[in-house]
């Protein structure tokens, strides 16, 4: 055998070797090309259900060569979606007032901002509900869309109380009103989503998520920064990051419903993840009376009335003439004339202890009987001391 039809032998054993495996692999990659293919570009790319997605490229070592790889991540979500459907709803407010300038002109000046929440267009007509707070002292409320839109709105009414406030504008720019939901039957655990412009307006639109802490919370208020509570409002506790300019701006559920207004956040420097929102089922009803009314109107006795806790113990007895027994109650510093107090011979220094047989400790007891239990015109039975008498009396309610 010569030596080149030794070398042909050899050069055709080495071909079989390979020439098999390559045509197996080609057969492989057609039947995949043709069958797995489309059915795997039609689950990921086809039809309505396709989603944003975004591909992330990485590098991975392997000895001494370098294989690089990208995945394919779905960055759609319900919370993604729900957050589209509702920032077009939330709004920022601009609180102006007017100030003197040096040459004793008017000019407007930027108060304050915060956010608000478009819940109404009719006939051209938008509502927007934000906090009393928020345009507490304005000349002059500007709303500004999620689009950077300014309008001029006109403040309907506002509640000190219950911390809201209802503005109207024109409704042309806008696109949609947010969904109410219930704040009754949210529960401790479930996802929260806040947003609103903390910070001022450059920070418009802000989404903060967490969970809801708690559903009934009262928190004491004072308004007049005299140090003393003068109410406790009811609130739903979140641990959304809440912080100022948030204020008036709306808590959501996972579904985009409305189920509170955000309202304050607890400021130490020691605490972290605590903030506030008025329950939606407590807010609509003072919602609806200011867009009717302008205000909201609550029933009253007449009578500026200070807690009992406020003075010492020894003027209890000495000036009061209060029985040991009693151990709280508010006590009357001034009866207005012809009001409901004056009309009943209710006088300064008589002790109020209890309404319709609720004991009454300080004034947050008195005034939470008289506005979330009564309306204008009911009697209510009030019991008092007056120099350590016992009195009952029935006090047809007026109007505050």
């Amino acid at each position: 055998m010569g030596y080149y039809d030794q070398n042909y032998r050899t050069y055709r054993k080495r071909k079989g070797r390979w020439l098999a495996p390559l045509i197996i692999g080609i057969v492989i990659g057609v039947l995949f090309i043709g069958l797995v293919m489309p059915e795997f570009m039609n689950s990921t790319n086809g039809g309505d259900d396709a989603r944003d997605q975004v591909t992330i490229e990485t590098n991975e070592q392997n000895g001494n060569q370098t294989l690089n790889t990208s995945v394919t991540v779905d960055v759609t979500t319900q919370i993604t979606e729900v957050v589209e459907e509702v920032t077009p709803t939330v709004v920022g407010i601009t609180n102006i007032q007017q100030r003197s300038d040096f040459f004793e002109q008017q000019e407007g000046i930027e108060a304050g901002t915060g956010s608000g929440v478009i819940y109404k267009n009719n006939d051209g007509t938008a509502f927007v509900v934000t906090n009393h707070h928020v345009i507490e002292g304005a000349d002059t409320v500007e709303v500004v869309l999620y689009d950077d839109t300014h309008i001029e709105a006109e403040i309907v009414g506002s509640d000190l109380f219950s911390d809201l406030a209802v503005l109207r504008m024109d409704g042309a720019a806008v696109d949609k009103v947010i969904e109410i939901g219930t704040s009754e039957s949210i529960k401790v655990g479930e996802p929260a989503i806040a947003i609103g412009n903390p910070l001022g307006l450059y920070l418009s639109s802000t989404v903060t998520q967490g969970v809801i802490s708690g559903t009934e919370r009262t928190i004491p208020q004072d308004f007049n920064q005299d140090g003393r509570a003068d109410w406790q409002a009811e609130v739903i506790q979140t641990d959304a990051a809440i912080n100022p300019g948030n204020s008036g701006g709306a808590l959501i559920n996972i579904y985009g419903q409305l189920i509170g207004i955000n309202s304050m956040k607890i400021n130490q420097a020691a605490v972290e993840g605590i903030g506030f929102a008025i329950p939606i089922d407590h807010a609509l009803p003072i919602i609806e009376e200011l867009e009717t009314t302008g205000e909201v109107t609550r029933p009253y006795l007449g009578v500026e009335i200070y807690s009992l806790d406020e003075v010492p113990q020894t003027e209890w007895r000495d000036t009061l003439n209060l029985p040991s027994e009693v151990d709280g109650g508010v006590y009357v510093w001034n009866v207005e004339p012809l009001s409901p107090a004056d009309q009943a011979g209710l006088e300064r220094l008589d002790v109020i202890t209890e309404l319709d047989g609720n004991p009454i400790m300080n004034m947050i007891d008195l005034r939470k009987v008289l506005y979330q239990e009564k309306e204008i015109g009911d009697k209510i039975q009030v019991t008092y001391y007056r120099n350590g008498e016992r009195i009952e009396t029935d006090i047809e309610l007026g109007s505050q």
